[in-house]
């Protein structure tokens, strides 16, 4: 008897911790979109923040103060973006960028956070040949 309560009370501390690992994992996971995507479905947007990715476009970067002004693409469409804040030191022409924020009504996503992604910064350099 004392066995089937151990395994019992194992089980509900699984499930427990099962759960809770999975309710924590889903609140971590964003899901950005790309511009496309975002240009195919911004009327089901409406009001809500969302994350979108593109590179930036080169000659569309226009900073004012503490605004900055720039379009994103991904090949087949555009956004033009606005974003006051803190501008990454990885920011220019070319990078992959994340931006979070709402898309206003005339139609430029206002951007409430800004990530510059830099992969080249992260790869390993090539071993000289031996």
């Amino acid at each position: 008897m004392k066995r089937l309560k151990f395994i019992i009370g194992a089980v509900i501390v699984l499930v427990a911790i099962s759960f809770l690992g999975y309710q924590g994992f889903m609140y971590s996971a964003t899901y950005y979109y790309t511009v496309s995507e975002f240009a195919a479905q911004q009327s089901s947007f409406a009001n809500e923040s969302v994350r979108v990715t593109g590179n930036v476009t080169a000659g569309t970067i226009e900073r004012q103060g503490n605004s900055l002004k720039f379009t994103m693409t991904d090949g087949q469409n555009n956004l033009q973006v606005i974003y006051q804040g803190v501008v990454p030191d990885s920011f220019k022409a070319g990078i992959v960028a994340v931006v979070q924020g709402k898309l206003n009504p005339t139609g430029i996503f206002e951007a409430s956070e800004l990530l510059a992604k830099c992969p080249s910064k992260y790869e390993p350099v090539d071993a000289p040949p031996k």
